[in-house]
């Protein structure tokens, strides 16, 4: 099943297997049952001795097998080929199954062992989607972890009928106990949390014990990654507040124009911008949400709040928020978000498969989005609210020679359809005539660009009409203390490249601001002296 090269590596992985597995098949008489037969059939070869397979599973989910340590009945169940970006999380499921520790946190452990109650989570995947092996690893090893949990990781494209019946319109989608439980990309702290309703207030009452930094980045994509390392290696107090770290990046899948790599994807970028700055003496807060600037006071000290009502102060801060993908804004776009409304058309393009779909915008990623939804789609509108289409030429050309294409241009999205459970369609307004149409369909791809994540910000600093933080050349904003790098700000080209020199440029600007301002005394001198 595997070719040479894989084989080779599973072997080499399964050789840190700590102790002994036992795989148990639920098998039929079908095509992928004889490949998923195969590719056990390497893994118990690559595995010397310590994996055995049974065969006579009876699982209802065919093909499908559970992997479990020897004398054990529960653990990680994958329903489908785990292959594609799937394949590490099936390497990654059978090491910490043989007892190879998990690169997390203690913490997270412990909280993952302490959950109490039953749970069931099925997690349907791609093996295109890039968001899912997040989501598929967490929930895997919480499995693994915690006997009282049970993972079925289910690979769409294989079980489409069941697909079909769930309304599962978007992945990663994770059900527990049957209900829908989240969608997206999710990290294994953000699951931990939701199950762990005292975790958020254990982790207020941790970052309100903090000290001050002398650098706080706020944000932690490419640009708070960069701002992160050059402040650390100045040897100063450094600490990094990201609701998710690595930013948007986590949602892009090919990178071909990031300087001296020539291809990589979004989360292996993410892993190495995080990877990074853990080699330094950096304070890393991840899912931390910032709701408030505070300029400095009468102790010198800038204070973010958090949304869950801890408070951080720093000399000097960097605002790295990045941007969010923008929305159409009209009725039904929310309401049937997951549910036909897609923005990832490499996660949920083949849910699609066969089907009518839309892409609106037909800027570079609308054209990007549509040339890739044309291999699986039985068709594609796209919908340009301009009289032209504004990708670059060459990617209008590819466009143009697909047969399954329909591009409508002055088009202004003005509602989308449904029944009630999903998408079936959406009405456009010409802008030239003014005429409404009405098209049927059951997908809306949107790539219509960025919105900053500066809302928070509003009146405590200045933004442009579009919302950006506006700077100057060296990121400085227009409160004294106050820097920020990246696609929040007015900088014109949102470029991952262009977003770590800037937050480059913002971390030495704030050492700059610090060895030139005098140290915050303490608030009981500052009262004394006045």
């Amino acid at each position: 099943m595997l070719d040479d090269t894989l084989k080779t590596q599973l072997q080499q992985y399964m050789g840190l297997l700590r102790q002994p597995l036992h795989l148990v098949a639920s098998l039929d008489d079908s095509a992928a049952s004889q490949d998923m037969r195969g590719l056990l059939d390497d893994i118990v070869a690559a595995g010397n001795g310590k994996i055995t397979l049974d065969a006579a599973g009876t699982d209802a989910r065919r093909p499908s097998f559970v992997i479990a340590r020897e004398g054990e009945a529960h653990g990680v169940r994958f329903a489908g080929l785990p292959l594609g970006h799937e394949f590490e999380s099936l390497v990654l499921a059978l090491l910490w199954s043989g007892g190879h520790p998990p690169k997390v946190a203690q913490d997270v452990i412990d909280s993952i062992k302490a959950i109490d109650g039953e749970f069931a989570f099925e997690v349907y995947m791609s093996l295109s989607c890039h968001n899912c092996p997040d989501v598929v690893q967490a929930l895997s090893l919480m499995a693994i972890l915690n006997p009282k949990i049970r993972t079925t990781v289910i690979e769409g494209g294989a079980f489409q009928q069941e697909v079909e019946q769930r309304q599962v319109m978007a992945v990663p989608m994770v059900f527990q106990g049957g209900e829908m439980f989240d969608s997206g990309r999710m990290t294994l702290e953000q699951i931990v949390a939701k199950l762990d309703t005292g975790a958020a207030k254990r982790d207020a009452e941790r970052i309100n014990a903090k000290q001050a930094f002398d650098v706080l980045v706020v944000g932690g994509g490419p640009a708070g990654a960069a701002a992160a390392v050059y402040a650390a290696r100045k040897g100063i107090r450094t600490g990094v507040a990201a609701e998710r770290f690595g930013g948007q990046v986590l949602d892009t899948l090919a990178i071909e124009n990031f300087i001296s790599v020539q291809r990589t994807e979004g989360p292996k970028l993410a892993a190495a911008l995080e990877q990074h700055v853990r080699e330094y003496e950096v304070d890393i807060m991840n899912l931390q949400r910032a709701t408030r600037l505070l300029p400095a006071g009468a102790d010198g000290l800038v204070e973010v709040q958090l949304e869950n009502g801890a408070s951080l102060k720093s000399r000097s801060v960097v605002l790295s928020t990045g941007a969010r993908w923008r929305q159409m804004d009209v009725p039904g776009e929310n309401e049937y978000r997951n549910k036909g409304v897609a923005y990832c058309p490499h996660c949920d393009g083949p849910l699609f498969k066969g089907k009518h779909v839309a892409v609106i915008g037909g800027g570079n990623s609308g054209v990007e989005a549509a040339i890739d939804l044309a291999g699986i789609v039985r068709k594609v509108t796209v919908l340009e609210f301009d009289s032209a289409l504004r990708a670059d030429q060459v990617l209008q050309a590819k466009l143009a020679s697909l047969p399954n294409v329909e591009v409508i241009l002055n088009a202004k999205t003005t509602e989308v359809l449904g029944d009630g459970q999903k998408v079936t369609g959406l009405v456009y307004t010409d802008r030239a005539g003014g005429d409404s149409h009405r098209v049927e369909l059951e997908g809306i791809f949107v790539q219509i660009g960025l919105l900053p994540n500066t809302e928070w910000l509003r009146g405590t600093l200045e933004l442009s009409g579009r919302g950006e933080i506006v700077i100057d050349e060296r990121g400085q904003t227009s409160v004294p203390g106050v820097f920020a790098a990246g696609d929040c700000t007015t900088v014109p080209y949102k470029q991952i490249v262009i977003a770590m020199g800037a937050g480059s440029t913002a971390a030495l600007s704030a050492f700059d601001h610090l060895i030139r301002t005098p140290a915050p005394q303490p608030v009981a001198a500052v009262a004394e002296t006045a």
